[in-house]
């Protein structure tokens, strides 16, 4: 049978394959006439639930060691996935991401691509059968596939300045129409508008897992803070009306009550941050030991082998970014409860946040050895191309969520989160900021660093409030579209010694998929 879908499978498709043979398929899906008749069918009969609660599961991209956060943090000054011997080389994919030399035929910039642009065509899927459904909640399925599909286009709008789009029961024949620039971000905003009524309130942490007013007003600020950015990526200008919006967005949220800067950051990232958390607004659900994504590879790629838990020694921070910390800054790194026996940390060594220098054995805190026999001490150096006896142990690891140690290797119960309420506290500073109001965004950025164990600020600068994001929301996924609006993203840095093509603001669109819709075009440059 030919591929006729060709971006995907229609969701709940298979119900009606079993009426129809494989031919009569192929001969009837491009009839529009056929299209409506299967989708009356199937929408009368389909588990709304379970159709939304595949779209949710499609965010689980954003888990990938691979997936659209990497594009995010190893292209910026945050992040690398060193080569080591013949360690995480991969043909050097992983290199040419931190050094901006990547082109339009990198496997990850295509499959990061099509992954999102699957989320986007299977809730507009979801849109066809809340159409027709008589459920008695398929207004707010229907609102929340949209605020679903409107976070996945965001993302494809920043990292390919171009995003790919059907309307429901469109025919499938004929190439999505694309969006781009401002006229992508108003049509999102839009979205994030009309949906909102729909939207259940939200209650604070418990509700996080689900798209909520609050995750709609929140989305909605990062599209307006970002927007300039879509008009001119080189130098971006930032409307006073967007600003407002941001600030008067930000401020019904804090006066809200629902949430509160945490005692311990970590518990925003920890295995019971559903529970504990009170910051988390938007999450992606994980169950330990039974479903979920893979957010166990946020420690397993930096962790060495011979740590508890034993990880892939791959990923890195650079000493740039840990020296932009204080001391008492409870950011930088803390001894985080295990809730193990087994594991006790009688050393109460560092477990969450950067890990530098000797690491020990959390059980009975023996001073743990590399593979070759060499004491595992973590380095401030690192460099792309690693090689020589030491190659193991370079760079400075981050474990941004704390390990997971009850549940099994293959599913942990750490919440992925994308929205937290110290985002809104920072990006209302940083509208204030933008707006000429620098004496309340200090106000807000400093109750913040308090909350943190940081000392006060005297004074707020672009710089040093692009730095106190760095500090809140490394390897969250954030720092590139932090460094684009703030114009520091083609600098020259360590390990990246030249000033970038301003081609590289965007990923290519790849090569795969000029092939197949002609609506898009390629990035300049490429």
């Amino acid at each position: 049978m030919k591929n006729v879908l060709k971006r995907g499978a229609l969701v709940g498709v298979g119900a009606f394959v079993v009426l129809a043979s494989c031919t009569k398929l192929e001969e009837n899906l491009n009839s529009t006439a056929t299209q409506a008749q299967a989708s009356t069918f199937l929408g009368a009969t389909a588990d709304l639930n379970v159709l939304i609660q595949s779209c949710y599961d499609g965010l689980q991209i954003f888990q990938n060691q691979d997936g659209p956060t990497s594009l995010m943090e190893n292209s910026s000054d945050e992040s690398l996935v060193p080569t080591r011997g013949g360690d995480w080389d991969d043909n050097g994919v992983w290199r040419v991401i931190h050094n901006h030399t990547w082109n339009a035929d990198h496997q990850q910039v295509q499959n990061v691509f099509n992954g999102l642009l699957g989320i986007v065509f299977n809730t507009t899927n979801v849109l066809t059968f809340t159409s027709i459904s008589t459920a008695a909640n398929k207004d707010q399925i229907a609102a929340e596939a949209r605020f679903i599909r409107a976070f996945a286009m965001f993302t494809v709008l920043d990292l390919y300045g171009q995003v790919p789009f059907r309307q429901p029961g469109e025919d499938l024949r004929n190439p999505p129409t694309v969006l781009s620039g401002t006229a992508a971000a108003d049509f999102i905003l839009s979205e994030l508008t009309a949906i909102r009524t729909n939207l259940p309130n939200s209650t604070g942490v418990p509700s996080a897992k689900r798209a909520t007013k609050d995750a709609a007003d929140v989305l909605m600020m990062k599209v307006l803070l970002q927007k300039g950015t879509y008009a001119n990526r080189a130098t971006p200008t930032f409307a006073a009306a967007d600003m407002a919006q941001v600030i008067t967005l930000a401020t019904g949220i804090m006066n809200s009550g629902r949430y509160s800067l945490a005692t311990n950051v970590f518990d925003n990232y920890a295995r019971n941050n559903d529970a504990i958390s009170t910051e988390n607004i938007f999450t992606n659900e994980n169950q330990g030991s039974s479903r979920g994504g893979n957010v166990r590879s946020s420690w397993y790629k930096g962790s060495h082998y011979n740590q508890n838990k034993s990880g892939w020694n791959g990923f890195t921070t650079l000493a740039d970014v840990y020296d932009k910390f204080e001391a008492a800054d409870q950011r930088r790194g803390v001894v985080y409860p295990t809730g193990v026996a087994g594991l006790p940390n009688p050393g109460n060594r560092i477990n969450a946040g950067f890990l530098i220098g000797q690491q020990y054995n959390l059980a009975n805190d023996a001073a743990l050895n590399d593979r070759r026999g060499n004491p595992l001490a973590f380095t401030r150096t690192v460099a792309l191309q690693e090689s020589g006896a030491n190659l193991e142990v370079t760079g400075i690891r981050v474990n941004r969520y704390p390990v997971d140690y009850v549940s099994s290797d293959d599913q942990a119960d750490n919440d992925y989160v994308f929205f937290r309420y110290a985002d809104v506290v920072l990006m209302r500073a940083e509208a204030e900021m933008r707006s000429g109001n620098t004496a309340a965004a200090l106000v807000n950025v400093n109750n913040l660093r308090t909350r943190r164990g940081a000392t006060p600020l005297a004074s707020l600068t672009a710089a040093n409030m692009l730095d106190e994001r760095q500090r809140e929301f490394y390897w969250d996924g954030w720092r590139r579209m932090d460094q684009i609006r703030f114009g520091t993203f083609l600098a020259a840095r360590t390990l990246k010694p030249n000033v970038s093509d301003p081609k590289f603001l965007y990923f290519p669109i790849p090569n795969s998929a000029l092939a197949v819709n002609p609506n898009l075009r390629q990035n300049p440059g490429y």
